[in-house]
């Protein structure tokens, strides 16, 4: 019996005391919510004010930041009841790694927002906030957006900026903290520069290259030769990924002579197996050089929208490569060497919409080369401009159409101020010249009865026969394309092609150097 009442009274105890362990828990996960919930989501606006007297450098983003806050109400952004925000740990990673897209320059205050961070506090913190924010927008305006428009308009470059507004994406990554590495922020070029931009760095911090010095006499190195400048060239492509094995051989046989028509190619030269001292030279441009070149065109990539590539068909002409590219359904179905402006004559970068077609066109030969060429020569000769095939017309003189018209046989107008358009030329040879920067500022195009074909194909009042035939008839004729197609005329001095390759081209407006300058003192 008193066995059965100890039994009881241990019983009642165990209940008792598991009953109060409860309640305590229960009580204390009750005030840390209760700690929550007291924590203001908000704070006062004045706040901003203090903080960029105390941070001025970052004041650049004030209006972003204000409007970014002003939409919340100034609700924390980057807090919520459970404390920071996956988000938050997201941009302290971007931040940190703003090398790997090519962001010169150091991050304003990083060592005071390295220290907020570290601290790892559940409880909003204003200043840790307003950093965040302002880094956000720091990320936007150099890896997004790229520098002001203003800016751009000063380099000569007229192609329509990508429009967005980043107080509103924000939205979309504070939901979805992954979003910002989707790869569709910018056109998929950039990300193959990005990527060639690491492999680069990676050859850089192994050392980089060493410059190939060309012993006194040196002329050219041909397929057979044998010399110690091979076995440094064979290195030098090994680096680059144009050849799979450096074996060290000093002999220049086949599978080298395959790497320099490689190399060749990604530069921009005729394709020969000869080596002459300017391919050597091209060679032993330093790998800071190139990353500075990737850096400078992975910005150019950041001013152009994405939909432009996503457009039904659309042609494509960069200066530096000298190249027009025709797309059709996102597939390059005509690729054709082109001659650009010359240094007095640039080519201007803009876009616009090809409307029409003209065969066998006049010249209307523009008043400045009236003026420079064709009157001193009329005063030379007067018969100059019958020689020429010329005419008065008006105050003004043109070309007749034929086959020896400056236009060629055709042409192709997207209407625009600078009076640049496509057409075809009688001087064939420039086409294979390694420099094609002749020309008065219009393009000239090594295939033009090629694109019109292309263009017209689906045009049922065309078929090949009548395009040769208009293009000969000696009488001009103008056609309206039933759809208008988008002409970008860009200019990208870096370019990686569809099997990673990577290809560089001559700075022929000098425009990389002032852009890189402009980078730095973002």
């Amino acid at each position: 019996m008193k066995k059965m009442r100890l039994y009881r009274l241990l019983l009642i105890i165990f209940v008792v005391s598991i009953s109060l362990t409860n309640w305590n828990c229960v009580k204390k996960e009750n005030k840390i919510n209760k700690n929550k919930e007291s924590f203001s989501l908000s704070f006062d606006s004045a706040q901003v004010e203090t903080f960029y007297s105390k941070y001025p450098k970052l004041a650049v983003y004030k209006k972003q930041v204000v409007l970014l806050y002003q939409k919340n109400r100034y609700d924390y952004i980057w807090f919520d009841k459970n404390g920071r925000r996956e988000t938050a740990d997201v941009f302290y990673n971007k931040i940190n790694n703003l090398f790997e897209d090519g962001v010169i320059g150091k991050v304003p205050y990083n060592e005071t927002f390295e220290s907020l961070f570290q601290k790892g506090s559940d409880v909003p913190d204003v200043e840790f906030d307003l950093f965040l924010s302002n880094y956000y927008f720091y990320y936007a305006n150099k890896v997004l957006r790229g520098i002001d428009k203003s800016k751009t308009n000063e380099l000569g470059w007229y192609l329509p900026r990508k429009k967005l507004s980043y107080v509103t994406y924000l939205d979309s990554l504070l939901i979805d903290p992954k979003f910002i590495d989707k790869k569709n922020q910018h056109i998929e070029q950039y990300y193959k520069l990005k990527a060639v931009l690491k492999r680069y760095r990676a050859i850089e911090q192994k050392g980089g290259w060493d410059s190939i010095a060309l012993p006194t006499g040196f002329v050219s190195i041909k397929p057979g030769d044998s010399s110690d400048v091979v076995s440094k060239i064979r290195t030098r492509l090994f680096l680059t990924g144009d050849i799979d094995v450096d074996s060290g051989g000093k002999f220049y046989e086949p599978s080298l002579q395959k790497a320099v028509l490689k190399y060749k190619k990604r530069n921009g030269f005729i394709l020969n197996k000869t080596i002459l001292p300017k391919h050597v030279d091209e060679m032993n441009v330093p790998i800071s050089s190139r990353i500075r070149t990737i850096i400078v065109n992975m910005e150019r990539c950041r001013w152009i929208s994405t939909d432009v590539t996503k457009a039904k068909e659309f042609i494509a002409v960069n200066i530096p490569s000298y190249r027009l590219t025709y797309f059709k359904k996102g597939k390059a179905v005509l690729t054709s060497n082109v001659v650009v402006g010359n240094m007095m004559n640039k080519t201007v970068i803009f876009s616009g919409m090809m409307s029409y077609i003209v065969f066998s066109p006049y010249w209307n030969v523009p008043k400045s080369i009236v003026e420079k060429e064709i009157l001193p020569g009329i005063e030379k000769d007067g018969n100059y401009l019958a020689k020429h095939n010329m005419e008065w017309e008006g105050e003004n003189i043109r070309q007749k159409p034929g086959k020896d018209n400056s236009l060629g046989l055709i042409k192709f107008l997207f209407p625009n101020n600078n009076n640049i358009y496509l057409h075809d030329s009688p001087a064939k040879e420039l086409f294979n010249a390694e420099k094609r920067a002749f020309s008065h500022g219009c393009i000239r195009v090594e295939k033009p009865k090629e694109l019109a074909n292309l263009i017209l194909e689906d045009d049922s009042n065309w078929t090949p026969e009548k395009i040769d035939e208009a293009m000969n008839k000696g009488e001009e004729s103008w056609y309206t394309l039933k759809n208008k197609i988008p002409v970008y005329i860009g200019y990208f001095t870096a370019w990686v092609d569809d099997e990673g390759n990577i290809n560089f081209y001559k700075d022929i407006y000098e425009r990389d150097k002032r852009l890189t300058a402009m980078l730095v003192e973002e």
